[in-house]
């Protein structure tokens, strides 16, 4: 077990509003898409303005910003890569997250000052390919998804010390090997290696005999559907003291298309979660079934352990059908006050009466009611039915800039 650093959390971001509140919420560091050239085009992504103003506030607060780069480029995207890579050599992020070895190369070229990290689309499940990137000058391989902590233990010893291992330990787990999959382009002409993934695996399927169209026959089967390809979402905040001792450094969230809510309710969890843990083992233990509750109130799919403890049984990793479990709902972020009322963007329905919850970056949840409503002009409202309005509220308890309103899904 190396115990002289402290492993980082890392956050997803896939907008500015997020990525402070992953940092607000106990980020180390953070991870964003520019607008080119990463893996999730239909997430909002940054400007290059955004990614100035997110570095500084990241900078700010004593964080990290990273940015991806991890598409599989093709002849047509290195031109651009060029270019855009000359723009974040000025923008100055603390790196730069990268799958092909053709953009790493014009990343060394382009941006020699900002390390680069290996992602986990580069297929890295062994100890030598960990040693090649290092000789190439990466600071940092995020492993496949693949892997066992025991694996992950082994590389360990045998890679550079210096040499960081980055892990996924939360979020939606991909059908494909390390995330390298052609469904999506086959079925819909959108190339998930090039970020433009329709999640094909979410899909219902059945099955139908050449000679007999239209005529479908279940694959599997429940109530709900057929869902042969979805997967459980991975959840390690009750197995900390393992991914500590596995000597991973950075622990990995995913999830840059998720809400601010979702965000903030990850960030907070894994935060006491791997503080707690560090400052007293008997603490983590004690607190595992707060932080089991906290985590089950975003939206997620059932939880499971991945490949951490061997390979995982159907029943251990597929899951039944497509929906989410949603627990609570996000009404908005506390963006500033006026006259005794808080400013939110409203996200979701909610009415003058209802008891909502105020949730804190220091990890406290309070129950409050709303007393009044008003829009941006100053006229009151009963409730806000329309998304992204903003909003005035009063409510029986006192809220602070970044606190989240929520409420207890149906």
């Amino acid at each position: 077990m190396r115990t002289e650093k402290k492993p980082e959390l890392l956050i997803p971001a896939g907008s500015l509003e997020v990525l402070k509140v992953a940092v607000i919420y106990g980020a180390d560091a953070v991870y964003v898409g520019g607008e080119l050239y990463g893996l999730r085009a239909k997430a909002k992504n940054f400007s290059t303005q955004d990614l100035r103003e997110g570095i500084a506030f990241a900078h700010a607060h004593g964080k990290k910003l990273y940015v991806t780069a991890n598409i599989t480029a093709h002849n047509e995207d290195i031109p651009g890569i060029r270019e855009y890579f000359a723009t974040l050599a000025n923008e100055k992020p603390d790196a730069l997250i990268i799958s092909d070895p053709g953009v790493f190369l014009l990343a060394r070229e382009l941006c020699p000052e900002i390390p680069v990290h290996i992602s986990t689309q580069a297929n890295n499940v062994n100890y030598m390919t960990y040693r090649f990137w290092h000789r190439q000058g990466a600071v940092r391989v995020v492993s496949g998804r693949e892997l066992s902590l025991a694996e992950i233990a082994k590389l360990r010893e045998k890679i550079p010390p210096e040499l960081e291992i980055e892990t996924f330990v939360h979020g939606a787990m991909c059908i494909s090997y390390s995330g390298r999959c052609l469904l999506s382009n086959y079925m819909t002409g959108r190339d998930a290696n090039q970020g433009a993934c329709t999640h094909p695996c979410r899909w219902k399927y059945y099955l139908m005999e050449e000679k007999r169209p239209g005529e479908y026959f279940p694959v599997e089967e429940n109530e709900r559907g057929t869902y042969i390809f979805n997967s459980k979402d991975l959840c390690m905040v009750s197995h900390i003291p393992d991914l500590v001792n596995a000597g991973i450094d950075s622990f990995k969230i995913e999830g840059r298309m998720k809400t601010a809510l979702y965000v903030a309710v990850v960030t907070r969890t894994y935060r006491k979660a791997i503080d707690d843990f560090l400052e007293d083992p008997k603490r983590y233990a004690q607190n595992l079934s707060w932080y089991q509750e906290e985590i089950s109130k975003c939206t997620y799919r059932s939880y499971t352990t991945g490949f951490f403890y061997g390979k995982p049984g159907t029943d251990a990793q597929v899951y039944e059908d497509n929906f989410y479990n949603r627990e609570y709902v996000y009404l908005g972020l506390v963006s500033g006050w006026e006259d005794g009322f808080v400013r939110i963007e409203q996200r979701n329905k909610f009415s003058v009466g209802e008891e909502i919850e105020i949730m804190r970056p220091d990890g406290g949840n309070c129950t409050a009611q709303v007393l009044e409503m008003r829009d941006a002009n100053g006229t009151p409202m009963q409730s806000c039915p329309h998304p992204k309005q903003t909003v005035f509220v009063r409510l029986s308890e006192p809220a602070a800039e970044y606190d989240i309103l929520r409420k207890k899904g149906s």
